[in-house]
């Protein structure tokens, strides 16, 4: 069975997901603000994919790093790498991308 690997990065550098490209749904963000604020007490690891030239691709969690992202600029959040991308992912938009 494969192992996970927990890391701790700048969320503003993780890739988005082609399902994602415009980045978090303003809905659900706002809701998490409301929720959460600035608060990353309790809050789950980010599940990524590395791809094949090492970037790291979101498979669940955009809102959560982008929140983290915006609202506490250079924390780093933990995420949990569960397998490999089939692709390159350094052409994906990141959050730092999305976000002002």
């Amino acid at each position: 069975m494969p192992t996970s690997d927990f890391l701790e990065v700048d969320p503003r550098s993780l890739h988005l997901p082609p399902s994602s490209f415009s980045g978090a749904d303003p809905y659900k963000y706002h809701r998490q603000v409301v929720t959460h604020g600035n608060s990353v007490v309790g809050m789950p690891p980010l599940v990524v994919y590395r791809g094949t030239d090492g970037g790291l691709v979101i498979a669940d969690g955009v809102t959560r790093a982008t929140r983290v992202a915006r609202r506490l600029p250079g924390r780093l959040i933990t995420v949990e790498v569960i397998g490999t991308w089939r692709a390159a992912v350094g052409g994906y938009p990141t959050i730092g991308d999305r976000i002002p």
